[in-house]
């Protein structure tokens, strides 16, 4: 047999040439099958961001080959960044922007899988947790709420939070109208395959009542509730878990930063955390941290801040606990309220509320409702606040009243079921929370006098018109009633109205409210009770007067013949008690 008919080339050569083609063959076809591969991977992911599948659908397919954040270089709003429309969309742009009091359109030009920065204090990074961390139910209300901004805080609970915390991610539908938030998005949590629970209410009950349901069916050790427009951050669920596990009655929020409503850019807190503190007229406000828990804190920004209230959007609770102390009062409507009357119900029954540097999450803060409710929301507030005023606050509603005198005419309901559960919990009276939970409170009745100022020239009383920051003070008919005419001359020589002061910047200018310093200088006042009359601006040794119209309040050379430097100033007849039984 001849070596060519066993190896049929026809030199070795030719051999060696055939052998090279089948090699290149081999490697043309492996190469088109990689970009073949790498194309459909490519179009899966973009299929993923369009269609708002998590993240980690996709790191479950290439396994940990992607980080769980990683997002293409030109999608809008990376890292947290605003957003800004072209010029030509500008009137889109507005017209969107009404139907949920946010810029809908920047919203939904960013992925609902955006990353975001680490955003914690670096000490809160190496912070390491209990491998048996109690479990949380997630539960968001929403009504007519974007798709964007829905399915953004979804994913975003999904996409960073480790799997084995979430019990389950439950959405309460509070009758919902718009189309999108039916079929579409039941085919859409259909296809996430986490376990999220849908809960639709057929009539319109409110955030409050809708929270309530959402408690009702839940199975986490721990309830943490979000609304639904909301962006977690990386490491946001442990270290609340974490503050619950140590102390089943501790209730925790995160630090709760700003997405802008005009470009969603998210404006990290850092370590600049607020307290929440309330208002003469119980409304929430932010205030900074007092001296006396900043000494405790000892400088470091990854200890958990007591709050003597909280801003009620977001935060986490033990499920029994929430049931010990009486869940939310669903006798108040909407919402409204409630997050005052859980934080004073929370502390005066033997709880603490604690702001957790360590958990960041986004909220898109808007100036107002989208939404509206027969009666409107003004009412539903005041009568929310006076349910809490009647069953938490003892005589101290007195001041209140005192400050929203229409509160008194209000239909508040039935409140002895609260009294009852106030009594049976043993819980301390609302003294003992303004002494030792909040010392620092406009409510420390630490005052000479509330009640209004009355000029002895034209009968007339200052008045702050509604006004607040930098707005002067104004004179109108006396009426009795306080509201905005209630001013309290404090211990600290301060002329307050709320947490504005009474300031004068120099010689004969305008008397405007300006946030109340407490350092004295313009807003430093001494009062001569029973000779002059006078109030003098100790900064510039003046009186205050009234304008040359007799509408507002400047400050002039002091005149003891000047009857329109004469002040009247004692207290309403009403809080007389209340300042005699409870002052320092």
């Amino acid at each position: 047999m001849s070596f060519r008919r066993v190896f049929p080339w026809r030199s070795l050569s030719h051999f060696a040439r055939s052998k090279s083609a089948f090699t290149y063959i081999k490697i043309v076809v492996l190469t088109s099958v990689f970009w073949i591969l790498v194309d459909a991977l490519a179009v899966f992911y973009v299929n993923l961001v369009k269609k708002e599948l998590p993240v980690k659908t996709f790191t479950n397919v290439l396994g940990s080959y992607f980080e769980r954040d990683l997002h293409p270089p030109p999608e809008p709003g990376e890292q947290g960044a605003g957003v800004k429309v072209d010029k030509h969309l500008k009137d889109k742009e507005k017209e969107l922007f009404k139907i949920n009091q946010f810029n809908l359109m920047v919203s939904d030009m960013i992925s609902v899988n955006r990353s975001l920065r680490d955003y914690r204090n670096q000490k809160c990074e190496h912070k390491e947790y209990s491998v048996d961390l109690p479990t949380t139910s997630v539960i968001i209300i929403f009504h007519n709420e974007a798709w964007s901004t829905l399915i953004r805080t979804i994913m975003s609970v999904i996409n960073r939070s480790p799997r084995q915390l979430v019990a389950e991610i439950i959405l309460v539908d509070d009758a919902s109208e718009r189309e999108f938030l039916k079929t579409k998005l039941e085919e859409f949590l259909a296809e996430v395959h986490y376990p999220i629970r849908l809960i639709r209410l057929s009539q319109r009950t409110g955030l409050i009542r809708a929270r309530l349901a959402g408690a009702d069916v839940a199975k986490g050790d721990v309830l943490t509730f979000l609304d639904s427009h909301c962006e977690c951050t990386r490491g946001w669920l442990e270290p609340l878990l974490a503050e619950i596990q140590k102390d089943s009655s501790t209730v925790v929020t995160p630090v709760i930063d700003n997405v802008d409503l005009n470009d969603f850019h998210y404006g990290s807190m850092k370590d600049n955390v607020q307290v929440g503190g309330f208002t003469w007229s119980l409304t929430f406000y932010w205030y900074q941290i007092p001296a006396s828990e900043r000494q405790r804190l000892a400088g470091d920004h990854s200890l958990p801040v007591r709050s003597p209230t909280m801003a009620g959007g977001l935060f986490s609770i033990d499920r029994k606990y929430f049931e010990h102390i009486g869940r939310y009062d669903d006798q108040m409507d909407v919402w409204g309220g409630e997050n005052v009357e859980i934080s004073f119900r929370i502390w005066q029954c033997g709880g603490s509320l604690y702001i957790v540097p360590c958990s960041h999450v986004g909220h898109v803060f808007r100036k107002s409702s989208p939404y509206t409710w027969p009666g409107g929301v003004g009412n539903i507030l005041v009568k929310n606040n006076r349910r809490l005023a009647e069953v938490w606050m003892d005589e101290y509603k007195h001041f209140w009243f005192f400050i929203s005198p229409n509160a008194k005419h209000v239909n508040y309901g039935d409140v002895s079921e609260r009294l009852a559960l106030r009594a049976n919990l043993k819980c301390k009276n609302f003294n003992w929370y303004i002494k030792n939970i909040w010392p620092e409170s406009s409510y420390n009745l630490d005052v000479f006098y509330i009640g209004q100022i009355r000029n002895r020239q034209n009968s007339k009383c200052a008045d702050t018109m509604g006004r607040k920051d930098s707005g002067q003070v104004g004179m109108t008919g006396c009426h009795g009633q306080g509201g905005n005419q209630a001013f309290a001359f404090t211990k600290r020589n301060e002329i307050r109205s709320d947490d504005f002061c009474l300031d004068a910047s120099g010689a004969n200018s305008k008397v405007i409210l300006f946030r109340c310093h407490f350092q004295g200088g313009n807003q430093h006042w001494t009062y001569d009770h029973g000779d002059s009359y006078a109030f003098r601006h100790t900064s510039t040794s003046q009186c205050l007067d009234m304008d040359s119209s007799g509408s507002g309040l400047v400050i002039r050379t002091c005149s003891s013949a000047s009857s329109s430097q004469k002040w009247d100033m004692k207290n309403a007849a009403n809080l007389d008690a209340l300042l005699k039984h409870y002052r320092i």
